[in-house]
C-alpha cells in the first residue's frame, strides 16, 4: 500500500500512475540496495514525543514546539519539520510542516510534506516543493530524491532558476547531483534576458550554464531564429554548436548546414559540410562546405565546392571558386573568387585565375596571374554560346537596373573562335582590345580594335563553302544571332584576300596566338567545378544523449 501502507497519504498526495511507477522503481532500488548496510533512522531532537496506539500503532508522533522543530537525521541527511511519524521498525518517517531537507552543506529540499525511506534511501516531497542547490533553484508540485544514485526528478510541470536569469519550465525532469546536470523533457522552456529556447529534451549543467538538446529546437535571440535536432548551447558564454538540420535565421539571411557553430558574443558563425546561406536582401544564395559569416565586419567566407549564385531579372549568375569571400552591406557587396575560378550567366560562361564582382560597379573581372611555366599559362576564358573569347584580362559589366549582363571588355591579346558551321576550320579575329554589348542577356554586337585581323569562311545561301578571307584592319565589328557570328564588317582594312579552300596552306588558316580550348567549356553548374581539389568531408561531431527514463 506504498510507503506508509496508510491508503489515505497515497490517494491524497501521489496520483494512479506515479504510484505504478514509484513501486515499480522501488522494486529496482531494492535489488540495487541489496547486501548494503541499512542505517536506521536517529532522532535527534523531538520537543514532544507520544505514542498513540489506536491511531497510529506503529508510529510515534513527533512535533516541535514554539522554539525548535523536529530534527531527525540518517546517513548524511538532516531533516526538520513541525511534526513527524516515525515507523521505527520500517525505517520510515512522515514529515510535516515547513519541512527542510539538507544533505551537506549545499543541497536543500524544502516542502509541505515529506515520505522518507532510510532502507531504500529514498524520499517523496510534496506541496510548495523547493529543490536548492549552489547555483539554481528548483520550484514543483511534488519530485522525489533517490540518495542511492544521487538523483532528483520529478513528473509535473515544473521550474528552474539558475543565478536569478535563467528559468526553465518542463513537463519532466531529473537532477544529476554528481554531474550538477538536468535532464528536462517534454514543453522544455528556457528563458534569458537575451534568449528563448524551447525543445522537448534538453540537459542543462548548472555550474556552467551550458544546455545539450536533442530533438526539434528553437532558439530566439534579438536578432535571429536558430534550429536544429541535435546542439548545444552555453548560456554564461553566449555562444553555441548545432547539428542535424541546423538552421540559423538572421534577419538579413539564412543559413543552413549540417553542423553550425554560433557566439553571438562575437556575432561570429562557422558552418560545416553541405552549406546553404540565403541573403534574402542581395538575393543572392551561397553553397560550399565550410564556411564562416563575420556579421560585425559584414564579410563571409566559404570553401569547398564553393558557389554563390545571384538571382537576376534575365539570368540567374553563377560565380565559383575555390575559396569565395564575400564583403560589404546591402547592394555593395564585394565578391572575391580565388583559385579556379569560374562563372556562368544564361549563355554565358567563363574561367580564369580569380574573380572579382563589385555591386557599386557592376563590373566583374577575370584575373588570371603569371605563372612560372609559361607553358602552363592561360588567359582568362569565356564562352557565349559557341563562340570563345579570350585576353589577358576581362571585365563583364551588369546593367544595375535589371542586373543584367550590358557589356564585356577585354584587354590586350583578344581574341575570338567560333568553329565553322559545316567544315573543320574556326572563324578568328583578334586584336588589341574588344567590346561586345549585350541586349536581354544576349551578346548581339562586337568591336575589335586596333590591329584586328580575321579568318572567315565565308559560306553561300546554300552553306556552301565559297572561299576562306582573311584580312587585316583597324577594326572590325560582328554582329551575332542565336549566340552565333552572323556577319563582320572590316573598318579601314590594311589588307586582305579570299582564297578558294585548296589554295590555303594550313598554316595560314589560324591567326597567331590561336587555341582553341573546346574541352575547357562551362555547360552546366556542374563543370564550374572540374578541376578543383579533392577534399573530404569532415565528421560531424556528436553529442551523446541521457535520454530520461
Amino acid at each position: 500500500m506504498g510507503l506508509t501502507e496508510k491508503k489515505p497519504y497515497l490517494d491524497n498526495f501521489v496520483s494512479i500512475h506515479l504510484k505504478i511507477f514509484l513501486r515499480i522503481f522501488l522494486i529496482l532500488v531494492s535489488f540495487s540496495s541489496f547486501g548494503q548496510e541499512k542505517r536506521k533512522i536517529i532522532i535527534k531532537k523531538a520537543p514532544f514525543f507520544e505514542k498513540d496506539k489506536i491511531n497510529f500503532p506503529d508510529a510515534s508522533l513527533l512535533t516541535r514546539n514554539d522554539k525548535d522543530q523536529v530534527l531527525i537525521s540518517h546517513d548524511g541527511i538532516m531533516l526538520y519539520c513541525n511534526k513527524a511519524y516515525f515507523y521505527e521498525n520500517k525505517n520510515f518517517v512522515e514529515a510535516f510542516g515547513n519541512v527542510v531537507l539538507k544533505q551537506g552543506d549545499s543541497i536543500y529540499l524544502n516542502a509541505d510534506y515529506v515520505e522518507y525511506n532510510g532502507d531504500i534511501k529514498f524520499a517523496f516531497a510534496k506541496g510548495n516543493v523547493t529543490f536548492k542547490e549552489p547555483q539554481s533553484i528548483l520550484y514543483s508540485d511534488s519530485l522525489f530524491f533517490n540518495r542511492n544514485i544521487q538523483q532528483v526528478y520529478y513528473k509535473n510541470r515544473s521550474k528552474l532558476i539558475r543565478n536569478l536569469t535563467d528559468t526553465i519550465l518542463s513537463d519532466n525532469g531529473i537532477y544529476y547531483l554528481n554531474e550538477k546536470k538536468y535532464s528536462f523533457k517534454y514543453n522544455v522552456d528556457l528563458k534569458t534576458p537575451k534568449y528563448l529556447i524551447y525543445s522537448d529534451l534538453l540537459d542543462f549543467y548548472t555550474l556552467s550554464g551550458k544546455s545539450n538538446f536533442y530533438g526539434p529546437t528553437e532558439i530566439f535571440t534579438d536578432d535571429s531564429e536558430i534550429f536544429c535536432e541535435v546542439g548545444y548551447y552555453d548560456t554564461t558564454n553566449d555562444n553555441g554548436y548545432f547539428i542535424k538540420n541546423a538552421e540559423i535565421d538572421f534577419n538579413e539571411y539564412k543559413i543552413n548546414a549540417d553542423s553550425i557553430y554560433f557566439d553571438k558574443r562575437k556575432n561570429y558563425s562557422s558552418a560545416t559540410n553541405n552549406i546553404k546561406i540565403l541573403d534574402t536582401l542581395n538575393k543572392t544564395l551561397t553553397k560550399g562546405h565550410f564556411a564562416e559569416i563575420f556579421r560585425n565586419k559584414d564579410s563571409m567566407l566559404i570553401e569547398k565546392r564553393a558557389i554563390i549564385a545571384s538571382f537576376k531579372e534575365v539570368d540567374t549568375t553563377y560565380i565559383h571558386g575555390e575559396t569565395i569571400i564575400v564583403t560589404g552591406k546591402k547592394n555593395q557587396q564585394t565578391i572575391k573568387a580565388s583559385e579556379n575560378g569560374k562563372i556562368l550567366s544564361g549563355k554565358i560562361s567563363g574561367k580564369c585565375d580569380s574573380i572579382h564582382y563589385s555591386q557599386i560597379t557592376g563590373i566583374v573581372q577575370m584575373i588570371n596571374f603569371k605563372h612560372l611555366d609559361k607553358r602552363k599559362r592561360k588567359n582568362p576564358i569565356l564562352w557565349n554560346g559557341k563562340s570563345q573569347i579570350t585576353g589577358d584580362s576581362i571585365r563583364i559589366k551588369f546593367d544595375p537596373k535589371n542586373s543584367a549582363i550590358d557589356s564585356l571588355y577585354v584587354y590586350d591579346n583578344a581574341f575570338i573562335i567560333e568553329k565553322d558551321s559545316v567544315g573543320e576550320g574556326y572563324n578568328q579575329i583578334s586584336g588589341k582590345k574588344f567590346y561586345g554589348k549585350f541586349i536581354d542577356g544576349k551578346l548581339i554586337k562586337v568591336d575589335i580594335v586596333k590591329n584586328a585581323e580575321s579568318i572567315y569562311y565565308l559560306r553561300n545561301s546554300e552553306n556552301e563553302l565559297v572561299g576562306i578571307d582573311k584580312s587585316k584592319s583597324a577594326l572590325i565589328q560582328i554582329t551575332f544571332v542565336d549566340d552565333k557570328i552572323n556577319s563582320f564588317t572590316k573598318i579601314n582594312q590594311i589588307s586582305g584576300k579570299t582564297f578558294p579552300e585548296n589554295d590555303i596552306k594550313e598554316n595560314d588558316k589560324i591567326l597567331r596566338g590561336f587555341y582553341y580550348r573546346e574541352n575547357e567549356i562551362i555547360e552546366n553548374i556542374e563543370d564550374l567545378f572540374n578541376d578543383d581539389k579533392e577534399f573530404i568531408l569532415p565528421k560531424i561531431e556528436q553529442l551523446e544523449v541521457e535520454f530520461i527514463k
